[in-house]
């Protein structure tokens, strides 16, 4: 799998890029845990996530947010990682110009800016957020959330507790036009130890799901006159 370097806000980004061989295949972003608590491309949920979009044929891109590994710059709070995300979008994108359509998947700090992404890019028709920590982290700009999507988080996890990724979901499942599906992992922890084939299995599900036109809102009702 090809690495690369582009350019980021902040200067050089280094990811991981495997283009789909049809011109037109979607896109896939996949972001990583919190730089300063060893988040990095490299992370194994962040792997297999690659991994399961990879091989359904999307064109996908992992990377390190500034100032990991070979990326150039400093953590920044979240505002310049989003403006990293952004700028692997913009550069998977000038590659791939017939492609129409997006998905970000993102794990525990990678979730909250992969939704913040989803805010700006009309694009991105789908999500996948791996144990965001809506305690730490403000989700309100959700509003309202533009894209239907999973929330997948484990029942144990101390990081990000169930009863705030809960309320999360309650939140989101309540506005109209998408389809927010939940899953929990019984069992499994924010790192999901020994469960992470759990995990997938429900995401691949998913994603698969989704490709074959389920999981998504139905179209409203004609009026009967």
């Amino acid at each position: 799998m090809p690495e690369i370097i582009f350019n980021g806000p902040a200067g050089r980004l280094e990811g991981r890029y495997q283009p789909s061989k049809q011109k037109s295949a979607p896109i896939a972003i996949i972001l990583h845990p919190h730089p300063q608590f060893g988040g990095t491309m490299n992370n194994q949920i962040v792997y297999q996530l690659f991994y399961m979009f990879q091989k359904r044929g999307f064109t996908t891109l992992r990377f390190n947010f500034r100032g990991i590994g070979r990326s150039q710059g400093e953590f920044d709070h979240g505002a310049g990682e989003l403006s990293d995300a952004a700028s692997a979008l913009d550069w998977v994108q000038s590659l791939h110009p017939d492609s129409k359509s997006c998905w970000v998947a993102g794990y525990s700090f990678g979730a909250w800016i992969g939704m913040q992404l989803l805010m700006r890019r009309p694009e991105i028709e789908g999500f996948m957020a791996v144990a965001p920590q809506p305690n730490i982290y403000d989700f309100s700009f959700l509003a309202p959330c533009p894209s239907s999507g999973l929330i997948i988080n484990g029942d144990a996890d101390k990081v990000a507790p169930e009863k705030d990724v809960n309320g999360l979901v309650d939140k989101l499942k309540a506005q109209k036009g998408i389809l927010i599906t939940h899953k929990t992992v019984p069992g499994a922890n924010h790192f999901f130890n020994g469960q992470i084939e759990t995990l997938m299995a429900e995401c691949e599900d998913y994603l698969d799901r989704r490709l074959n036109g389920e999981l998504t809102p139905e179209p409203a009702a004609k009026r009967i006159r």
